[in-house]
């Protein structure tokens, strides 16, 4: 479960990163233009949502100061 927990922490981070890039108009997407491109590109973003999805779902469980119960802060 650790693999993937990393791999959906990998995704999401390049999700936002992504996300980040296109709100100063840098479209990554763009800079390549190949015929099979927008079909991987879907699949990313489709694997980037799912991997969303599963750290929403299991982050408690995964993080180590949600999952002590404690509401302290962690700074």
């Amino acid at each position: 479960m650790k693999a993937i927990h990393m791999v959906a922490f990998v995704l999401l981070v390049v999700g936002g990163l992504n996300w980040l890039l296109a709100a100063f108009g840098w479209d990554l997407a763009t800079w390549v233009d190949v015929a099979w491109w927008g079909t991987l590109l879907k699949v990313v973003y489709v694997l980037v949502g799912l991997s969303a999805i599963l750290e929403v779902v299991n982050h408690k469980k995964n993080c180590k100061h949600c999952a002590g119960g404690s509401t302290s802060s962690v700074m």
